[in-house]
């Protein structure tokens, strides 16, 4: 699998991890610390090919992405679930521990936000408290799930409603993702 746009990672261990599972480049932020220099990489990488961030699913790793994003809106995202990213050794978390299909369906999910802001929200935070994915005892965990379902990633609620929005995610998606919850919880 070649991959044209050049993947954000965090460190070496994340180059390595995306190099053994698809064709690609890659720029390292080293952490979440990003200095000016890196994110004049990304800014020319993303003018000259694409850049697709691809960070851990944690805290440093949402920093980052959140980071790039306010710096050159229209990147594009791709996420990772937080289980699929744990060592062997049940000791750290990122994408230098996940598989290589991993790596590769997640990258075939690959989300583009939509840079104008003037679209109106398809899903309302009302959608969310319906779909108890807000508050709710369950909600995050049915966030949770729901940001595997919809491969955007793990959220809190507003961020969540933002995701959904800047990702164009259609009211048809949300309510099979959300029927998938509930069909996953009855079984459950």
């Amino acid at each position: 699998m070649n991959i044209r746009e050049i993947i954000v990672v965090e460190g070496k261990d994340d180059t390595t991890a995306i190099k053994r599972a698809v064709n690609a480049d890659t720029i390292e932020t080293n952490g979440s610390a990003i200095s000016e220099e890196t994110l004049r990489r990304i800014e020319h990488a993303y003018e000259k090919r694409g850049v697709i961030v691809f960070t851990d699913p944690d805290y440093p790793g949402r920093r980052i992405r959140a980071i790039i994003e306010e710096r050159i809106p229209g990147v594009k995202h791709a996420f990772l679930a937080k289980e699929k990213t744990i060592a062997k050794n049940g000791k750290g978390l990122g994408i230098e521990h996940a598989k290589d299909e991993d790596i590769r369906e997640a990258l075939k999910n690959v989300y583009t936000p939509t840079v104008n802001t003037s679209i109106e929200p398809e899903i309302t935070m009302e959608d969310l408290l319906i779909a108890r994915l807000i508050g709710h005892p369950s909600a995050k965990n049915r966030r949770m799930r729901l940001g595997e379902l919809l491969n955007i990633g793990m959220t809190n609620g507003k961020q969540l409603h933002k995701r959904l929005t800047m990702f164009q995610i259609t009211v048809e998606q949300f309510g099979k993702a959300v029927s998938q919850l509930d069909q996953e919880e009855q079984n459950g």
